[in-house]
């Protein structure tokens, strides 16, 4: 967990009021590049350039400005922002409570943890197993990084989460198509087999970052100099009958789900 919280406040529920700390709940471990001159292998920098002054600006010498007509902009600072009339600057009120799986997981965001200070252990317990009893998660609302965001709060192995929510208005729609379109029964009976056969919990332990893994190892064999295997093309894809490909997908996972319950009985 980071050593510094990235927002400090309450969690105002009825007439109790739970002093928390937002952390961030995931950490993306995405490989950065950095952009090298191909000529000299020197590092690109990055500069902020006035084209009135011709000159490079320091971050200091920058503001925010919101263009309200062509060329012309409101100067936003530090102070504006505090003294916005929002009371979801400081404070998450909750509004309601809902049955979380009604939630269509396209309306996530971001997830926080949320710890409570230490007058609000008490009351962070209350709310976290009232949240558990009742199986429903609470909605509020969060003013955090220039945007008051819709959140979800809700328990998750004995902590409670906040999980920033898109408003609908930020989610594109698209043309349905699949709803439209006749399936023929025999079909269909092989591709809800090939789902019963594939069901099992998830685990997420299992999964891990195949694409990564193989950027690192190209990487470290480069720096010292090693040839590189190069993967061979794939196949190209052939157009074959659907319900051939369901049989044949079907007959993949039932040895594939076979094999673990031979190794059993042969270790027994």
């Amino acid at each position: 967990m980071a050593a510094r919280p990235i927002w400090r406040g309450v969690v105002s529920f009825g007439m109790v009021s739970i002093p928390v700390a937002l952390y961030p709940a995931v950490q993306e471990h995405d490989i950065r590049f950095h952009q090298i001159h191909k000529k000299c292998g020197s590092r690109i920098k990055q500069q902020k350039w006035c084209p009135v002054d011709e000159e490079v600006v320091s971050a200091d010498e920058i503001a925010r400005g919101y263009e309200i007509s062509k060329g012309r902009y409101v100067l936003i600072d530090d102070e504006d922002l505090e003294a916005l009339p929002v009371p979801t600057k400081h404070t998450i009120t909750v509004g309601s409570f809902v049955d979380a799986g009604q939630i269509d997981p396209i309306y996530f965001d971001q997830p926080y943890y949320v710890e409570p200070e230490e007058t609000g252990k008490k009351p962070y317990a209350l709310l976290l197993k009232a949240l558990e009893s009742k199986g429903m998660a609470a909605v509020a609302k969060i003013a955090m990084r220039q945007k008051e965001s819709l959140t979800l709060l809700r328990a998750a192995e004995g902590r409670l989460v906040l999980e920033t929510l898109h408003y609908p208005d930020e989610i594109r729609e698209m043309a349905h198509v699949g709803g439209n379109i006749q399936v023929d029964e025999r079909e269909l009976k092989m591709a809800e087999s090939l789902v019963d056969l594939l069901t099992e919990p998830f685990e997420p332990g299992k999964y891990k970052d195949d694409y990564r893994e193989a950027l690192m190892a190209r990487i470290e064999a480069k720096s010292h100099g090693e040839n590189i295997r190069e993967q061979p093309e794939a196949p190209q894809a052939q157009v074959i009958d659907l319900f051939e490909a369901l049989k044949r997908s079907l007959e993949t996972a039932k040895g594939q789900t076979a094999k673990p319950a031979e190794k059993r009985r042969k270790a027994s």
